[in-house]
C-alpha cells in the first residue's frame, strides 16, 4: 500500500532533524514542514540557535503548538551538544535521550533517519494500529508497544516497519474515520471488524424503519 513510505519532516542533516522532531511533538509533520524552511536558513548550527534571545527563537516557531517549551528545549539542547558533544549529534541512543527535549521515540527516529541504526519509533499512528491489528495488547504502554514490535519484526525491517505503520496509521487507519470498508488487512483487524459489524447494524436498522 505504501512503497516509499518515509520519515516526511524536512531536513537536511542529522541537527536539522533533531530540531524537527523536537518541533513536531503534538504537532503535525506537515505544519512543521512550513516552519523550518525559513528556520533553517536562519538557524545553521546549534551556535545560531544561542546567539538570539529567547524570545526571538519563540517568534520564529510560534505557529507550533508547545512552541515556549520546545524553544527552551531546543536551546537546553544546543547548549548540551556544545557542552559535552564539540556541537554534533550523538550516535547511541543511550546519549540521545540526555538532550533536553529527546525522549525515547525522538531518539529512536533519529538513530533510524539520520543514522541508518534499525530502530522502532512508537508514536501515536503505530500505537494505534499495532493495537487495532492485535499485534499489541490494548492496555500496553508505549515502552511495551515498542518491546513487543522489536521481538516480532526482525531486526533488519525496524526501520522500514516503523515508516509503513506511520503512513498507514496516517493516510489509511486515520484514528476518526479509519478506512476498514477498502482495507486489505480488515480480516486481521479486531477493531476494522467491530466497527463493520456495526455499520451493518445501522444499515439494517435505517433499513427498517423505512419499511
Amino acid at each position: 500500500m505504501f512503497p516509499d513510505a518515509h520519515c516526511e519532516l524536512n531536513h537536511r542533516n542529522p541537527f536539522e532533524l533533531a530540531i524537527a522532531v523536537m518541533l513536531s511533538a503534538q504537532c503535525t509533520d506537515a505544519l512543521v514542514n512550513r516552519v523550518t524552511p525559513a528556520l533553517f536558513k536562519k538557524y545553521r548550527e546549534p551556535e545560531d540557535y544561542l546567539s538570539v534571545p529567547l524570545e526571538e527563537l519563540q517568534q520564529d516557531i510560534r505557529s507550533i503548538g508547545l512552541y515556549r517549551t520546545k524553544a527552551k528545549h531546543i536551546r537546553q539542547m544546543c547548549e548540551r551538544l556544545i557542552e559535552d558533544y564539540d556541537g554534533k549529534l550523538p550516535t547511541e541512543f543511550d546519549e540521545l535521550i540526555k538532550l533536553p527535549g529527546i525522549g525515547r521515540k525522538s531518539a529512536n527516529v533519529i538513530l533510524s533517519v539520520a543514522f541508518g541504526q534499525p530502530a522502532i519509533a512508537v508514536d501515536t499512528h503505530v500505537e494505534r494500529v499495532t493495537k487495532r491489528l492485535g499485534i499489541c495488547r490494548w492496555n500496553d504502554s508505549v515502552l511495551e508497544v515498542e518491546k513487543t514490535l522489536m521481538r516480532k519484526v526482525p531486526r533488519d525491517k525496524w526501520s522500514t516497519t516503523h515508516h509503513l505503520l506511520i503512513f498507514f496509521g496516517r493516510y489509511h487507519c486515520k484514528a476518526q474515520n479509519p478506512n476498514c470498508p477498502e482495507c486489505p488487512l480488515l480480516d486481521l483487524c479486531r477493531e476494522g471488524r467491530k466497527r463493520m459489524r456495526a455499520r451493518e447494524r445501522q444499515a439494517e436498522k435505517l433499513k427498517n424503519e423505512m419499511i
